[in-house]
């Protein structure tokens, strides 16, 4: 039976636009591969009234709720009140909580004060989870079969409190004899309908148990094969074989067969070849390399980026041509093509991409409309160019351009490049 759970997001700065939530989308992906799903998302007001009238409706409909926000070192701070009229309880004063702020505090280079150290007057009624990057503990509320979890709005700290104890003790108080397994394909070049399409047949034969969801991402599509039941080992052994018919109806557009971005595909198989990789970017302004250095590890084969936004740059660091901008504009092929060249002759690095376009929302030009992106592979066998048009606004043209030119390098290292 699939579990669902709510979602209050608490801040005035969420409402009016200031911050953005990512703290419900980062609690969404990491329950729903383990079968669970979110009922709501609510965004309140820093109110007493508004997040108790949230957390009563929120109950109507499921037995887990989870509050982000509201908790802080500020006196006007008014989520713990409320959470104490509604699960009962009196503030105490709780040491293991005061040691550990003390020690964030001191890690930081910081005094305890007053403020602070009120982090550590915690409802009686709550079970504690101590913060471990930040000072507002985590509250775990249990009452007529209903759970409340009141996790502190920094990103940072939510998402890994949550990710490494908050939901595994989830997990472990729903836990049931039900096994669910995950199988992966990522594919490339196709549509999602047209991918349907040629999946029908594959998706009507699904035992039970089974589903398959269609995952769009910048630039590629997931297919992620879910299976549930009670035998592990008969479970197991199905997904195995649905997996790999799934990887044979996608022909060529299958792109790689477990759930990995396109970074860390490109650095896996850079390692495997013990190949080195570099990047010269225009439109992307680094973002390309910034997929690749965010993975740990990314040192063993990135040597380095090169920001060539301005044509001087293309010219005196990479090498292009002046005569193929003025005749051809910075966004061509042979740009590009001799940008991914110079990033491989300043770097040494045996393969390098290069993106040079127009991200929007002003700058198109005759026959070069906004989303129109020049990207090039260069390695010892040659260089390769393609021109491609992506839609949206900027930022999808920057991550859809950064994606796809991961992409290209990864079906260059396939087709078999490697050093001189």
């Amino acid at each position: 039976m699939e579990q669902r759970l709510s979602i209050i997001a608490i801040g005035d700065e969420l409402l009016v636009g200031q911050v953005t939530d990512t703290n419900s989308p980062f609690i969404a992906s990491t329950v729903e591969p383990e079968g669970w799903s979110i009922e709501s998302v609510r965004v309140v007001h820093d109110n007493a009234e508004d997040i108790r009238r949230a957390i009563e409706q929120a109950f109507e409909r499921t037995d887990i709720v989870i509050t982000t926000g509201g908790l802080g070192p500020t006196k006007d701070d008014i989520t713990k009140p409320v959470l104490m009229e509604i699960f009962g309880g009196e503030p105490v004063k709780n040491e293991s909580v005061l040691e550990a702020v003390r020690g964030i505090m001191e890690r930081r280079g910081l005094q305890l004060n007053e403020s602070t150290a009120a982090q550590a007057i915690v409802p009686s009624s709550a079970r504690i989870f101590i913060n471990e990057v930040g000072t507002a503990p985590i509250m775990w509320f249990e009452k007529n079969g209903k759970i409340l979890i009141s996790l502190p709005g920094v990103p940072f700290e939510m998402q890994r409190m949550f990710a490494r104890h908050i939901f595994p003790a989830i997990l472990e108080r729903y836990s049931t004899h039900e096994v669910i397994t995950h199988r992966t394909v990522l594919t490339t070049d196709i549509s999602e309908s047209d991918l349907s399409e040629r999946l029908s047949d594959f998706e009507s034969r699904l035992p039970e148990g089974f589903h398959l969801a269609y995952l769009p991402n910048n630039g590629y599509l997931r297919l992620r094969l879910d299976g549930r039941g009670t035998d592990e080992e008969k479970i197991s052994q199905i997904a195995d074989d649905l997996h790999s018919e799934l990887k044979k109806n996608c022909g060529k557009h299958l792109l790689y067969d477990r759930d990995l971005t396109p970074a860390e595909i490109l650095l896996e198989m850079l390692k495997e070849k013990h190949l080195t990789f570099a990047t010269a970017e225009s439109c992307t302004g680094g973002n390309i390399s910034h997929l690749v250095t965010m993975i740990p590890g990314s040192s063993e084969a990135m040597l380095g980026g090169i920001v060539s936004y301005s044509n001087s740059v293309k010219e005196n660091v990479l090498g292009v041509n002046p005569a193929d901008i003025a005749t051809l504009g910075a966004v061509s092929e042979p740009v590009a093509a001799q940008m991914a060249e110079g990033a491989r002759r300043a770097t040494g690095a045996d393969i390098a991409v290069a993106s040079s376009g127009i991200a929007g929302p002003g700058g198109a030009v005759k026959g070069k409309p906004v989303g129109t992106v020049c990207l090039a592979v260069a390695d010892a066998t040659g260089t390769q160019t393609w021109t491609m048009h992506f839609p949206g606004d900027r930022q999808r043209v920057i991550s859809r351009a950064s994606n796809t030119a991961l992409i290209l390098a990864i079906r260059r290292l396939h087709a078999g490049s490697g050093k001189v």
